[in-house]
């Protein structure tokens, strides 16, 4: 005989987990699966940067001591300039997080079950009640919420989730001693979150160094695999290879040696979903896919998805009828387009027309970013019409032509 819950949550990163924190938290009686070993856990999922905000500190009551570093600024470069600006931050150690996130859904009381992977939805007249794991065990559940990553088992099934690998993008980090913060000829990273546009390390895609306290920092590479990595990339060059590539070339890491165990490497698609639920069912996180697409920030955008959920599946369990049908499920979309993605549609279309860019078009941004009022970047950043048109050029006609032209091509081709 199967088990039976309130909730099955597949995957304990981020969105799953601290859905299953709130649902636990709530009274639900609430199940965790995850393909890892415990005692190991999060070692094959330890992937994110985890460089966040205060917002996301305060609202999920993160602790500090998670925090790896602390950060004062935010920092754009392109290959020949720099714009800095006051933003603070924190690096968080992610596979503390992770581990945190399980520990706060256990002491409210939510169970986790390690070396469980999730495999199919387990069916009965045509919906998901629950969860088929390692082959053939299995867990019954009201509601299922996919928390898997792209992978996505359960939302593939049910024809939740469609992700391109045209869409896909790839990432690899690595922590090193011996960065130089504070070189001469380039911004001073000291106790800041840096991300640069260069075509060089990331074509159609962007490179990274976070500092980490003394001479440690997060370094790292990823790109959409689109037509901008394609027309810019170099001939056999892996995603490494970019990385190595930066190291021989950045006197900022000249002397920067690799921390053992510490390399980090991943995958996310960035496109819109195709949808979010069904009957009895949710995807969050990765999954669906969630993570800003115009500078990959993933934590906040999980962590607010599992907690629409959460949300969703308390007032579909607490209904006076216990309604878990598609129409109940629906209230998780709208909170989905509403609170945790609102302008993923112009963001999706400003980092294409961005990774379509040319590395001079990087440098006169950055140099325009230096000469206007900040607030012009903050409102472009979040999609603001008015401050868009106020950093383009007529030089970028064509890339809004050959924009244009990727749109018209994936729609009829």
């Amino acid at each position: 005989m199967s088990e039976s819950y309130d909730v099955v949550v597949a995957g304990a990163g981020p969105a799953g987990a601290q859905c299953a924190r709130d649902l636990a938290a709530r009274g639900h009686d609430v199940v965790v699966l995850e393909t890892e070993n415990e005692a190991e856990f999060p070692r094959a999922s330890n992937k994110s940067t985890a460089g966040t905000f205060p917002s996301t500190m305060s609202t999920f009551n993160i602790p500090d001591d998670v925090v790896m570093h602390y950060t004062d600024d935010v920092v754009i470069e392109s290959p020949n300039d720099f714009y800095k600006y006051g933003q603070t931050g924190a690096v968080l150690e992610f596979a503390d997080f992770k581990n945190w996130l399980v520990e706060e859904g256990r002491a409210d009381g939510a169970e986790y079950r390690f070396e469980a992977r999730a495999t199919k939805p387990l069916m009965e007249g045509g919906e998901a009640v629950g969860v088929v794991y390692n082959g053939n065990e299995e867990v019954r559940a009201d509601i299922v919420v996919d928390a898997t990553g792209p992978s996505a088992p359960l939302a593939r099934k049910l024809g939740v989730t469609d992700l391109k690998r045209e869409h896909q993008a790839v990432g690899i980090e690595y922590e090193f001693s011996g960065v130089d913060t504070n070189a001469d000829g380039y911004a001073d990273l000291t106790d800041a979150m840096m991300l640069r546009l260069d075509h060089r390390m990331a074509p159609g895609g962007y490179s990274w160094i976070f500092h980490t306290g003394e001479d440690t920092a997060k370094v790292g590479v990823c790109y959409l695999q689109n037509a901008a990595h394609t027309d810019k990339a170099r001939d056999g060059f892996t995603i490494d290879d970019y990385l190595e590539w930066w190291l021989d070339n950045d006197p900022r890491l000249a002397d920067a040696e690799k921390m053992e165990g510490k390399m980090h490497r991943g995958s996310a698609h960035i496109q819109m979903p195709k949808s979010l639920s069904t009957d009895n069912f949710m995807a969050v996180g990765d999954t669906v896919p969630t993570l800003d697409p115009l500078w990959g920030e993933g934590i906040d955008k999980c962590m607010r998805s599992g907690r629409a959920a959460a949300a969703t599946a308390d007032s579909c369990l607490t209904h006076r009828s216990r309604d878990t049908s598609a129409d109940q499920m629906e209230v998780y979309d709208r909170l989905w387009h509403r609170d945790v993605a609102p302008m993923m549609k112009q963001r999706l279309i400003m980092t294409e027309l961005l990774y379509l860019s040319s590395n001079d078009r990087y440098d006169k941004l950055v140099h325009d970013l230096n000469e206007t009022d900040n607030d012009v970047a903050a409102g472009a950043n979040s999609g603001d019409l008015k401050s868009l048109l106020h950093l383009l050029k007529p030089e970028d006609i064509p890339v809004l032509a050959e924009y244009a032209k990727m749109v018209f091509d994936r729609k009829y081709n």
